[in-house]
């Protein structure tokens, strides 16, 4: 899969900058989220994962933090946005959350359903083999657990990103319903869209809001009512797992 238009110059600095600080302990750069699927629409981060040969050592770590501050300044504002976690390809073949090198005590746990999208095809190789000689496949169990992670952090989250957790819920309905973990909020909220005519509105809003076109009154109606869609979802998903 080619790098999509418009983030072609950011993926290019950020892979000569990690092949300058890492060099052979640099094993391959794999982009996934949104920007992987053809109707993901707007994104305001780049997910990727960088796998590594071996530990990294003080030195590329603090070449790594410059190059991110470089990025951040160059490149605005997706070069603020790259969200990404630095793994060892030891546990990057392994099924358990594999630990972010750069960041202590932070783990990716969302590891299963990356595993799915990435083994999937939804991923960009900026360097390095075919992923599947990496990512282990997932189980239904391992995507049921990382689910039920996401739909926590919604709950936790409706009042501050009340757009991106419509979004998501659209998702998590689908997921849990179909078992199938490999879409896109944006497409997951075409589906609801179709699907659930009562909240046509509001995912309407949240997906404009998202994109950054919403009116303040759009705004307004997703921020009164995302505590009853979280609500309708819940009802769905566990109505989906009686």
């Amino acid at each position: 899969m080619n790098t999509p238009e418009g983030i072609q110059d950011l993926c290019g600095a950020l892979l000569d900058g990690l092949n300058t600080v890492l060099r052979e302990n640099l094993y391959g750069v794999y982009l996934y989220g949104a920007l992987a699927f053809p109707e993901g629409g707007a994104t305001g981060d780049i997910d990727f994962h960088v796998i590594l040969n071996n530990p990294l050592d003080e030195r590329e770590k603090l070449a790594l933090n410059e190059l991110h501050a470089i990025l951040a300044r160059d490149y605005p504002p997706l070069g603020v946005g790259l969200d990404g976690y630095y793994l060892l390809l030891e546990e990057a073949r392994q099924t358990m959350p594999p630990r972010h090198q750069l960041v202590d005590d932070v783990v990716d746990n969302s590891w299963a359903l990356h595993r799915a999208h990435i083994r999937a095809g939804r991923c960009i190789v900026l360097q390095g083999p075919d992923p599947r000689q990496v990512y282990p496949e997932a189980s239904w169990p391992e995507l049921e657990s990382s689910l039920e992670g996401e739909l926590e952090y919604v709950e936790e989250h409706l009042e501050e990103y009340p757009a991106y957790c419509v979004l998501n819920l659209c998702r998590l309905i689908y997921s849990f319903e179909t078992k199938d973990v490999v879409v896109s909020k944006m497409w997951s909220a075409m589906w609801a869209y179709e699907t659930f005519s009562e909240w046509r509105p509001h995912i309407d809003a949240a997906k404009r809001a998202y994109e950054g076109s919403a009116t303040a009154e759009e705004k307004e109606l997703i921020k009164l009512d995302v505590g009853d869609f979280f609500d309708f979802s819940h009802t769905r998903i566990e109505r989906s797992r009686a």
